[in-house]
């Protein structure tokens, strides 16, 4: 009986268990990005392949937390997005750019690259993380080096 006493006089160990959770929460990613997804060979072969003409693209995502310091949420992030005009090249079909006369000076963008479409052009999806497009090849209206030279409102 006494030994039961002094057991339930232990304090138990101090766990951080909220921070620990927070902690864990960080490491998960919830939105896509480019440097993520060309990173990722497995995640990569889950894409689909687009056919023919069509190449996928990973429309931008946005920065994570304003000029003035205010993160945004995963909402927000989603309708970035949703509504921007930029997204990196993914992968491009087989026929993409092969038409000479539509395209005489060569491809205008490979894989790898940052682009900018019209807004409602092509077929858009979810995957896990985010939001994938598939375009034609004739529907990219330029290539640019930075998405974040571009002002995206939504």
């Amino acid at each position: 009986m006494k030994e039961n006493l002094e057991a339930s006089k232990e304090v138990p160990k101090k766990t951080e268990a909220l921070l620990d959770a927070y902690k864990e929460k960080e490491e998960i990613q919830t939105v896509l990005d480019a440097d993520s997804v060309s990173n990722n060979q497995d995640l990569l072969e889950k894409l689909p392949a687009p056919t023919g003409w069509r190449l996928l693209v990973l429309p931008y995502a946005g920065r994570k937390k304003t000029k003035g310091g205010i993160i945004l949420t995963d909402t927000a992030s989603e309708t970035i997005q949703m509504t921007t005009v930029c997204a990196y090249v993914l992968k491009v079909g087989d026929l993409a750019y092969k038409d000479k006369d539509k395209f005489p000076d060569g491809p205008w963008c490979s894989k790898g690259d940052w682009v900018i479409f019209g807004r409602y052009a092509g077929s858009r999806f979810k995957i896990d993380g985010g939001e994938v497009r598939i375009l034609n090849d004739d529907e990219i209206i330029a290539r640019i080096n930075n998405p974040e030279d571009i002002l995206h409102q939504y």
